[in-house]
Formats: C-alpha cells, structure tokens, sequence
C-alpha cells in the first residue's frame, strides 16, 4: 500500500467523514453513515466500496446489513494516520458524530 494510493483514498470528504466515524465507533453499517452524513444509501455504499478496494476497511456482512471497520492488516503508518486524524480532527466530523450518537439505531445497534 502505497502512501499515494492511501492518501488518494483519503483525500474525498465523504469517504475521510466515514471513515474517521468507523475508527471512532470501531464498526459502523451503511444505514448508520448514512444518518451520520445525510446522504443516500448509494452515494454511502459507493464511497464505503472505494475504502474497500483501497484495503483500508474490510466488511462483514450479518444478514442483510453489512458492516465496515478498518482493515485489521493495515500497516502501522496508515493505522497511525487514520486513528492521530481522528483524535486530533474531532470538530472536522463532530456534527455527524451527533447525527449518529441521536438515530434511534444507535440505542439498539442495528438499523
């Protein structure tokens, strides 16, 4: 994984929002970006499949929902930047952190 392809995955604002919200809550599904960026499920499902092919997120689908967390063989350098991002970034994705933490599937972690 080469830091041009890594940061050319990053460098969309949909796709860096969904995943600083992943890192943040360790797994989230499609519905659950969805509420978060108040976009439609294509335009969520589109961005997710980029962070996929780029071997940043891995899925896992439980019956007709399927969930994205960070790929568990990231190298150390992408994980670093993802999670310091993150940590250090929060106001950037804050109000779609609110918009997660508030849909009522939040409560019951599932959509």
């Amino acid at each position: 994984m080469s830091p041009l392809q890594v940061f050319k995955c990053l460098s969309d604002d949909t796709r860096l929002k969904s995943l600083m919200l992943i890192a943040e809550s360790g797994e989230l599904c499609v519905c659950d970006l969805m509420e978060a960026l108040c976009l439609d499920q294509p335009k969520v499902s589109r961005h997710l499949a980029e962070l996929r092919k780029c071997c940043i997120l891995q899925d896992e689908r439980r019956g007709k929902w399927v969930y994205y967390r960070l790929h568990p063989e990231l190298p150390d350098w992408v994980n670093k930047v993802i999670t310091e991002s993150t940590f250090h970034n929060q106001s950037y994705f804050e109000a779609a952190f609110k918009r997660l933490k508030a849909s009522p599937n939040a409560q019951y972690n599932c959509c």
